[in-house]
């Protein structure tokens, strides 16, 4: 009985430390959308770019070339038999995202910068890419990051274009856990 007691008492500290660690912002906070651009509305997409999920755990297109400025359209399909997903973020926060996935495997998303697909389906991302370099994105579910699952959007800069200020816009924290 102590055992199970004991068990039940670490389990739920974990969750509470998981709840925390939600509310600091490393998993719902700002996505880092100061960095990687923001959510994108559809009346301003510039163009639309497929990309395929397959479960040799490989991303079609994994490199991919846009313009700071564009809102684009990921229409993402999932040709595999089992769940993907894409998310964008920088490397520090695609890392520690995943190891919150390593945890939970079951954790549902609901952000602007992601997308899970079920096997055969299509879903879409809209992003604005404020901010010339490089932004990454990676299935995050346990196993395909270290699998190689990853890409890289290049971001080139536009002459005498500003850069927009760092402030996210309409974040979306609804996560289903």
């Amino acid at each position: 009985m102590k055992y199970h007691l004991r068990t039940a008492t670490l389990a739920l500290a974990l969750s509470a430390a998981s709840v925390v660690t939600f509310a600091a912002g490393s998993h719902a906070g700002g996505h880092g959308e100061a960095t990687i651009g923001q959510p994108g509305q559809a009346a301003n997409v510039s163009r639309t770019i497929k990309v395929d999920m397959t479960d040799n755990m490989r991303f079609t297109s994994a490199d991919i070339a846009v313009k700071q400025g564009e809102t684009i359209r990921f229409l993402v399909t999932n040709s595999g038999k089992i769940k993907h997903e894409m998310v964008l973020g920088t490397p520090k926060e695609l890392k520690e995202h995943y190891a919150m996935m390593m945890k939970m495997p079951e954790m549902e998303h609901a952000d602007a910068n992601m997308i899970t697909v079920a096997p055969g389906q299509t879903g879409e991302v809209v992003w604005q890419f404020s901010k010339s370099g490089k932004v990454d994105f990676a299935c995050l579910q346990p196993g395909h990051y270290d699998a190689g699952m990853k890409g890289l959007v290049t971001v080139a800069g536009t002459a005498g274009a500003a850069p927009k200020a760092d402030t996210p816009a309409g974040h979306n924290a609804s996560h289903k856990h």
